[in-house]
């Protein structure tokens, strides 16, 4: 949960600022609990709510769903599919005794992300999803979402968004350290080191704060740290910033989505056909 000491690597520095900056359509105000001249009553009535609350009322309106947008029309989101309240239960935790991540809200690609050739190239790695016994992996959140890239905890109280950004934390690094594991298998994980290779979001009823998650490879050695890339109130200035975060996570769907998907399928290209090998002990469940 800090920065590297040399950071993120200039390329992803710069796009997360272009994530960040880049304007996005946004909800019609009309339609919304972030109307003009409703927004200011919204933000009273949520103050000192409980998480379910905060969820129930403007959720979708800090962190888009793909799955909505895709709904809606954005044909290029349709591979991606959305968690909510979901356990893990496909991966393998941190350590043996961690619990498995539980996020609010979670994205990744759907099987028809890849091809055929492609997921059975995955099977060593995750194991056949259909069959009655399944295994762990490094690269599956559930039975349904492959390579997931995105987290948002919804936390409120005196402490919350502290634990919401640990949870974030946990369940990133599960993420990015499967992509680590599936490029070193390809002796291909000097691509990844200190690149940018998850998001998450924490955020209550007033406060945002959105990070970066990425690895540093040493060798053998992977550490993971996490990038913040900016921390605000949208409750200020009479809501000026009220959709700095729905514009970014749109950004990460339409911009970096596209590219992470490309990167992750031109690994998975390079395992070799017929691959056998033990695929991640079940006894971690």
């Amino acid at each position: 949960m800090q920065e590297y000491r040399q950071g993120i690597e200039k390329d992803s520095k710069n796009e997360c600022q272009t994530l960040l900056n880049t304007d996005q359509t946004v909800p019609k105000d009309s339609d919304t609990l972030f109307r003009d001249d409703w927004f200011q009553a919204t933000c009273e009535k949520l103050r000192d709510r409980n998480g379910a609350r905060v969820v129930n009322d403007i959720a979708r309106l800090i962190v888009p769903s793909a799955e909505t947008l895709a709904t809606f029309g954005a044909i290029q989101l349709e591979d991606l599919v959305v968690g909510m309240n979901e356990r893990w239960n496909e991966s393998i935790p941190l350590t043996p005794t961690a619990a498995r991540p539980q996020p609010d809200f979670c994205v990744g690609f759907r099987r028809s992300a890849f091809t055929n050739e492609q997921l059975k190239k995955l099977e060593p790695f995750t194991g056949n999803i259909f069959a009655s016994t399944k295994l762990c992996s490094f690269l599956l959140a559930t039975w349904r979402i492959y390579f997931p890239f995105f987290t948002c905890e919804v936390k409120c109280g005196l402490k919350g968004l502290d634990i919401a950004d640990r949870q974030n934390a946990n369940s990133m690094t599960l993420a990015v350290k499967g992509l680590v594991e599936l490029f070193r298998f390809v002796k291909r994980e000097n691509e990844v080191h200190r690149e940018i290779l998850a998001f998450s979001i924490s955020h209550d009823d007033k406060s945002v704060r959105i990070y970066g998650h990425y690895p540093v490879v040493d060798g053998d050695k992977t550490t993971f740290y996490r990038h913040p890339i900016k921390i605000f109130d949208f409750t200020n200035e009479e809501g000026k910033e009220k959709w700095t975060a729905y514009k970014f996570v749109k950004n990460v769907y339409d911009t970096f989505m596209p590219k992470h998907h490309k990167l992750i399928c031109s690994a998975i290209d390079d395992i070799p056909v017929n691959l056998n090998f033990d695929v991640p002990s079940a006894s971690f469940r």
